[in-house]
């Protein structure tokens, strides 16, 4: 219903070498009957390899002075934060919102409700999706019917420039025959590989719209070739020269708008620019399957999940974690098993910072730890992740460096029953724990040693009323279980007989303290019990009891024993 496209202004931070004083644009010819080679651009060495679909091959991501980005969603939300915090590349967003199409105004037309009135509800509806989603908003959206003016002026310039035609019904259409195998850069179809229905008023079965004649009960704006409304890639291509003229970075979107939507916008733009390559990085996303299916998950197939219901059953974090755990060009397969695979990484990921913080506090005693092992192990995963991120945006290596980490972390915090006094290396776990939350903060994730699943500022309220409740169970639960000295150090002795000795009646004692503290014990484990089924999972160590927030409402059985 509502398409956004999304394009973004990409900067290098700092002093770095100014654009590469190679030749300017090319001059344009007219009717080239080859297909041209990619050529890489002048400007600034991002640091970044790409999979680039126009060249078909991985290329240094080259980031002109003026340049342009598009980012789609959630894994190329992903792109664009790696390459605003690791490398330091400014991205300046602008989103175009296709506000007037043919399934707008049909489902208008159900409704009996305008189609701005219609698209204004699918907008709101979007951006809240995209907040909830936690992908971050564009510096400005820019709807197609706020720019009709501009698309028309812009198809005059193609229709001038001989590569489109108006027909006598009042449409206008791309001419793909005249284009000749310039038609065809990130597929290789050519013109007039299919035919059209008979009726149509197109020269060539390939040609695609510019302009749409009205039809009866439809909105419409006057132009040269009558009233009507724009074509779908008009708008793109529009939208994206008006903010950004004739020079674009990098294009995203799914593997199935490479054609005909991305070929048709470079077609566009190469023709109203008069220049010879529009767009030098096409970046695409695999398709998200349904488990046992080929198919792509999509609203026309029917086999969708909406994105509200979907975060009924898992969070935002946890859908990020299945994106990461990809490479952003492979196709995924969507099942409640690996949202669980997600699911269980986070919770290793957060078991592991509490753990680490409930050391550093002295909470957790351990045995001495290797520090010079963990500065290594800390000081290569910030390479592996630099690397992997560098090599097309390869995020699945980058989360295994990060968990390979975990993995040393977890195996030096051995705790042991009784502290020997030995120093703690609270700046090494520090320095991890830092890292490691600040790698997936950067990436639109939060594991903050108070994560409550509650919005706004109470958040941080609620904590401190679990911080209390836990602490106060924590001094019920260790009167339940001290003693009194004499009679914790009563045993039965052996062979005993007759009269009641001192020692039998402290073993009295203590077992009717026991069965008079028993309630008390029993309740320290009902609470912890029903905080469980609210996700809050108490943890009972030697000195004190800690928490954690297990996402996805019932925290999972642990292996300790209870108190």
């Amino acid at each position: 219903m509502l398409r956004g496209a999304v394009a973004a202004v990409a900067r290098r931070r700092g002093p770095g070498p100014g654009p590469g004083g190679g030749k300017a644009a090319a001059r344009w010819c007219c009717g080239a009957a080859r297909r041209r080679e990619w050529v890489p651009p002048a400007g600034r060495d991002s640091g970044i390899v790409a999979y680039n679909s126009r060249s078909r091959s991985k290329e240094p991501l080259v980031l002109a002075t003026e340049g342009a980005a598009t980012c789609s969603y959630v894994r190329f939300d992903i792109i664009r934060r790696i390459m605003t915090r690791f490398f330091g590349i400014e991205v300046i967003m602008v989103m175009g919102i296709t506000d007037i199409d043919d399934k707008i105004i049909k489902r208008a037309n159900e409704m009996n409700i305008s189609p701005v009135a219609l698209a204004r509800i699918y907008e709101e509806d979007f951006k809240q999706d995209m907040a909830a989603l936690k992908v971050l908003p564009p510096t400005v959206y820019i709807r197609v019917t706020d720019n009709i003016p501009q698309i028309i002026s812009f198809i005059k310039t193609i229709i001038a420039s001989g590569q489109a035609y108006a027909t006598s019904q009042g449409n206008v259409y791309f001419d793909v025959k005249s284009w000749g195998k310039r038609y065809g850069v990130l597929t290789t179809i050519y013109p007039d590989t299919q035919d059209e229905a008979a009726d149509t008023d197109k020269r060539h079965g390939k040609d695609f719209a510019l302009w749409k004649a009205a039809k009866p009960q439809e909105p419409s704006w006057a132009s040269p070739w009558g009233k009507g409304r724009p074509g779908w890639h008009i708008e793109c291509s529009t939208i994206s020269s008006a903010v950004f003229g004739k020079q674009l970075d990098i294009h995203t979107g799914g593997i199935d708008l490479a054609f005909p939507h991305h070929e048709n916008e470079i077609a566009q733009c190469e023709a109203y620019h008069q220049c010879e390559q529009w767009g030098n990085y096409f970046l695409h996303s695999g398709h998200l399957h349904v488990k046992g299916s080929q198919e792509k998950m999509s609203k026309s197939l029917k086999n969708y999940i909406t994105i509200k219901d979907f975060l009924k059953k898992f969070s935002s974090d946890q859908f990020r974690m299945f994106c990461l755990r990809s490479r952003y060009s492979s196709a995924v397969e969507f099942s409640d098993e690996s949202m669980d695979d997600a699911k269980h990484l986070l919770q290793a990921i957060s078991s592991f910072i509490r753990d680490g913080n409930a050391y550093i506090k002295g909470q957790l005693v351990c045995d001495p730890v290797r520090e010079d092992i963990l500065w290594e192990r800390l000081a290569n995963t910030k390479v592996t992740v630099k690397a992997a991120f560098a090599d097309d945006f390869d995020t699945s290596r980058a989360v295994a460096a990060i968990m390979d980490l975990i993995h040393h972390g977890n195996r030096q915090l051995k705790a042991v029953t009784k502290d020997a006094g030995f120093p703690r290396s609270s700046v090494v776990y520090g320095s991890i724990i830092s890292y490691i939350e600040g790698f997936f903060n950067a990436l639109g994730m939060s594991f903050g040693e108070r994560q409550v699943a509650l919005g706004g500022g109470d958040s941080a309220v609620l904590s401190n009323v679990i911080d209390e409740l836990v602490r106060f169970r924590s001094k019920v639960r260790h009167y339940a279980l001290a003693l009194p000295e004499e009679a914790a150090e009563a045993v039965p002795v052996e062979g005993a007989a007759g009269a009641k000795g001192p020692k039998q009646e402290q073993k009295e004692r203590r077992q009717q303290l026991m069965q008079e503290r028993k309630p008390l014990l029993e309740a320290c484990d009902s609470l912890r019990g029903d905080l469980a089924a609210f996700g809050i999972h108490i943890k009972d160590r030697a000195a004190v009891s800690t928490w954690e927030i297990v996402e996805g409402g019932q925290a999972e059985q642990q292996t300790e024993e209870k108190s």
